[in-house]
């Protein structure tokens, strides 16, 4: 399937968000994630099915002084 994370297209070839952040190591508790606009608690990660032509924004928390 083809999905739009961060403004670029990718294929991929899973099925749940859980496993797209596996796959680009992406840090659960650092992170928000929202799909075609809206936000997706963490607790739902491993539960909540990409589509064909879904739209994700991965939102990294960033520490600093």
């Amino acid at each position: 399937m083809k999905i739009r994370v961060n403004g670029i297209d990718i294929e991929f070839e899973k099925k749940t968000l859980k496993e797209l952040l596996d796959l680009y190591r992406f840090n659960p508790s650092k992170i928000v994630v929202e799909k075609n606009g809206r936000i997706i608690d963490k607790e739902h990660y491993a539960t909540e099915v990409l589509k064909d032509g879904d739209v994700l924004e991965i939102a990294r928390f960033v520490g600093g002084g």
